[in-house]
C-alpha cells in the first residue's frame, strides 16, 4: 500500500486540532465548575520562559496551516496571534481546520520530493517536502499540542490520555 503525503498530513493534523478542540470545551467546562475565571487558563504556562496556552495553540494552528501550505506550494492564510479568550481560540481552530480541508489531495501530488525552504531571522532550513513533514511540521505540531495539553492538566482540567488521542 502507498500512502500518500495527503493522507500522512492533513488527517492528522485536522485529527489533532479535533482533540485540541474538544479540550478545550472541557478546560472551559472545568473553570466554570472550579469558579475559575477562564483567563487564567489562557494565560498559563508550564515555565516563566515559555509561551502561555494561547500562544501554544497559535503555534499549532500556525504548524499545521503552514504544513499544507509548503507541501501543496500555496499560501497558508494569515490569522493575527489576538486571541485572549476560549471562543477566539475555538474559532481559530475552526479557521485552521476548514482550511487543511480545502487542501486537495491532488494538491500534494510531488509533495514528498518539492523543496521546502523555511527562512529564519539566522538562516534558514532546506527539506524536501517528506522530511520537512516527518522531521519538523509534524514534531512541532505535536510539540504544541503535547504543551497545551499539559498546560491544562496542570492546572487541573480532568482530561487524560484518551482526550489527547481522541475516539475512532
Amino acid at each position: 500500500m502507498t500512502l500518500s503525503m495527503y493522507a500522512v498530513s492533513v488527517p492528522v493534523l485536522v485529527r489533532g486540532l479535533t482533540n485540541l478542540s474538544a479540550i478545550l470545551d472541557k478546560a472551559v467546562a472545568s473553570a466554570e465548575a472550579r469558579k475559575i475565571d477562564p483567563a487564567v487558563f489562557v494565560s498559563a504556562r508550564l515555565a516563566p520562559d515559555m509561551n502561555p496556552f494561547s500562544a501554544q495553540i497559535q503555534t499549532a494552528s500556525d504548524s499545521a496551516k503552514g504544513a499544507g501550505a509548503r507541501l501543496t506550494g500555496t499560501e497558508a492564510p494569515s490569522f493575527p496571534d489576538t486571541e485572549t479568550t476560549f471562543p477566539e481560540l475555538q474559532a481559530r481552530i475552526k479557521n485552521t481546520i476548514d482550511y487543511l480541508q480545502s487542501l486537495k489531495p491532488e494538491q500534494f501530488d510531488g509533495a514528498d520530493t518539492r523543496d521546502v525552504i523555511m527562512k529564519f531571522p539566522n538562516g534558514e532550513m532546506k527539506f524536501s517536502g517528506q522530511d520537512f513533514l516527518f522531521s519538523f511540521a509534524l514534531p512541532n505540531f505535536f510539540f504544541h499540542l503535547t504543551t497545551a495539553y499539559a498546560i491544562l492538566r496542570h492546572n487541573g482540567v480532568p482530561i487524560g490520555k484518551m482526550d489527547f488521542l481522541g475516539g475512532r
